[in-house]
């Protein structure tokens, strides 16, 4: 409370850093115009919409990673660790220069924001980063979310994605021989899923358990063979043949399809948890209804909601009062 201030009728141009911390924690997780009304409604004090949104794009821009990371794994590390990536398309909407009217200079698509994640296979906690920028980008920060998590040089690293090429290829350059990668279980059943539809005379259903069991068991080569006893002729258009797609699919990727060894480690087969983390992580807040943002401020949001997720959203504000006092 203010009286002077009141009495006087002279508003502040800047918030206070405990007002910034509201802002920022309401912004951080509802669009700004709802943060407006919960700011009014927990604390009593009115800020505009615009006053919101540059406060916490500016301390998303104080919590983002480099751009540019060089990151070496110590020679110590923990012993083994999961390590995941992927991608999610985020509105994106893009202003023309030109003189004149900006509204009619707004272009929107869909950009990819790729978010990984690193962390024991039995623990709950995991070491989270995230980008806008490119693959080779994403594949750095990997790195560094994985030294994060306590990997070292010797650390085996337990991989697990959609089998899309970007993703093998980043865990080649970035972990080498200490990495092993494996297609998400889910993603490969799809394609069994598509292939036993097609495959109406068998019984679809029967059928999709027994290809799912003997992967499982790494007996690649039975699916195989069962694949090339239902195969479209070669004449019959690609979307239209489900059994080849998804032979040709299994084919491509045979060096990582080690089910059996996995789960005899009892690691998981399944890359749930960077799918499940896409969600809560980044499209809660990013892919709100009616929500665009220019990549730069998505950027800047992008690293609010991996602070808060890593754990260091305290650390961070303590930071904040020890430079303010």
């Amino acid at each position: 409370m203010r009286p002077f201030a009141g009495a006087a009728r002279v508003r502040s141009r800047s918030l206070s850093l405990g007002l910034q911390r509201v802002c920022v924690d309401f912004g951080a997780d509802s669009s700004f115009a709802a943060a407006v009304e919960k700011v009014r409604e927990h604390y009593g004090v009115v800020v505009n919409q615009s006053a919101v949104r540059s406060v916490t794009e500016a301390h998303g821009e104080a919590m983002g990673l480099e751009p540019e990371v060089d990151v070496r794994l110590p020679r110590a590390g923990v012993t083994e660790l999961l390590a995941e990536i992927d991608g999610t398309l985020l509105p994106v909407v893009e202003v023309g220069e030109a003189q004149g009217d900006k509204r009619r200079q707004r272009s929107c698509k869909w950009q990819e924001a790729r978010l990984c994640l690193a962390g024991p296979a039995q623990a709950l906690r995991r070491r989270y980063a995230a980008t806008m920028g490119s693959v080779e980008q994403a594949g750095r920060h990997w790195k560094a979310c994985v030294a994060g998590a306590g990997g070292g040089q010797n650390t085996r690293l337990h991989c697990v994605g959609d089998g899309a090429r970007w993703i093998v290829a980043q865990v080649r350059e970035q972990f080498g021989g200490q990495a092993t990668f494996l297609v998400d279980f889910y993603h490969l059943s799809e394609y069994l899923g598509e292939a036993a539809r097609g495959i109406a005379e068998r019984g679809a259903q029967g059928w999709l358990r027994q290809q799912q069991e003997r992967m499982k068991a790494n007996r690649v080569a039975e699916v195989l063979t069962e694949l090339a006893a239902h195969r479209e002729a070669e004449g019959v258009a690609e979307q239209s043949a489900p059994v080849r797609r998804c032979a040709r699919y299994i084919q491509a990727r045979l060096e990582y399809l080690d089910y059996a060894g996995a789960i005899a480690r009892d690691l998981p087969i399944g890359s749930g948890e960077i799918e499940s983390g896409n969600r809560s992580v980044l499209q809660a807040r990013l892919k709100l209804s009616g929500a665009w943002w220019k990549a730069e401020n998505a950027e800047k949001m992008l690293a609010l909601r991996v602070t808060r997720a890593n754990g260091e959203w305290q650390s961070y504000w303590r930071q904040q009062r020890q430079a303010h006092a």
